[in-house]
């Protein structure tokens, strides 16, 4: 029997082991003072994390849940780790989740988490779950607005052409098959929901399988740029009213976005989604507060780098002071915006 209960013990041991390889603490010293814990000591002796070095790199890391490992928030989350790292005074750490519209599941649950990139409108589904949501997420920074493209058939002329058609979402965990579907519901236009990729749909489109595709995403959007599309296809106009306002911003497309299907002095309204940086709402003093504080400092004060050639060209357009509907800015950010007062007042 004990024979039996060793080898379970040690099989239990080589399943956790890899796992136990990603967490394990890396202290940033030279290898001749400090030696690294053995994976036995990390499994069987907590008190190794007390150690002085490696409580102070767990003290100052930060982790950021990004979202789907193709998508652009990842690498955003990716970028601003490069750009905020300062040793074990600060350690941003990117996670990869289910995606953007899930982050805030992380945010509110998921240990070690201390930021997200959210899309604004991921809030909605949690209103009857966490009704106190909005004070319990704040934001640090708008990242960048994510433009709802509807694009359709030639025989498609209005939204309500589009009533009882298939309509392709993309795939599940994208900002497409979460904020378009609620779009729609805001709009009253029951559709033919699919989300399948939407390079497959966009050749089904072409055959009139499918009537319109759905993005959400920053524009341009290179599958309508360098795309050749028969004189008829285009982009349906959403004018910006009292159903979008909580959470959604007024945008428009024109041609400078997509000179071979808009006309030059035409623009094409719609609603943007806006992509979010957020925090968790800690308790004032309380040590994760201070953790998130110094994120903050760091990332405000290193922007100009991120507007640097080499990183995602989106970081050029940032404005700190830019606000989120439905949100309250992270007390820290609001603290430096106020040691601004030229950039506050933007």
């Amino acid at each position: 029997m004990e024979q039996i209960i060793e080898i379970r013990r040690w099989a239990f041991l080589m399943v956790l082991s890899p796992l136990l390889l990603i967490l394990e603490p890396r202290p940033a010293i030279p290898q001749a003072q400090h030696s690294r814990p053995s994976q036995t000591q990390l499994t069987r002796n907590g008190a190794e994390y007390a150690r002085p070095e490696i409580a102070a790199m767990n003290a100052w890391t930060v982790g950021l849940a990004g979202g789907l490992l193709e998508g652009a928030p990842l690498r955003l989350a990716a970028e601003i780790a490069r750009v905020t790292d300062d040793g074990n005074n600060l350690h941003v750490l990117p996670v990869v989740t289910r995606g953007a519209t899930e982050n805030v599941n992380s945010l509110l649950y998921l240990r070690g988490i201390d930021a997200a990139i959210i899309n604004s409108d991921a809030l909605e589904e949690y209103k009857s779950q966490v009704p106190d949501i909005q004070q319990r997420i704040a934001y640090i920074l708008n990242l960048f607005p994510s433009e709802l493209h509807i694009f359709v058939r030639p025989e498609i002329r209005s939204l309500s052409d589009l009533a009882g058609k298939t309509v392709n979402f993309n795939t599940k965990g994208t900002a497409a098959a979460y904020s378009g579907p609620l779009i729609f519901s805001r709009l009253r236009l029951e559709v033919n929901q699919t989300f399948i990729p939407h390079q497959v749909a966009l050749e089904q489109m072409r055959k009139g399988e499918i009537a319109a595709v759905v993005f959400v995403t920053s524009k341009p959007v290179d599958a309508f740029v360098r795309g050749r599309w028969d004189s008829g296809f285009k982009f349906l106009s959403i004018p910006y009213d009292s159903r979008f306002e909580d959470y959604y911003l007024p945008s428009s497309l024109d041609a400078t976005d997509y000179p071979n299907l808009i006309k030059q002095g035409e623009r094409v309204l719609t609603v943007a989604v806006p992509t979010v940086l957020v925090a968790f709402n800690w308790p004032l003093k309380s040590k994760r507060f201070q953790r998130v504080t110094r994120f903050v400092d760091h990332l405000f004060s290193r922007i100009e780098k991120l507007q640097e050639p080499g990183f995602d060209p989106k970081w050029k357009s940032i404005n700190l002071a830019a606000v989120v509907p439905g949100l309250t800015r992270f007390p820290a950010a609001q603290a430096w915006l106020d040691r601004q007062p030229i950039q506050a007042s933007q």
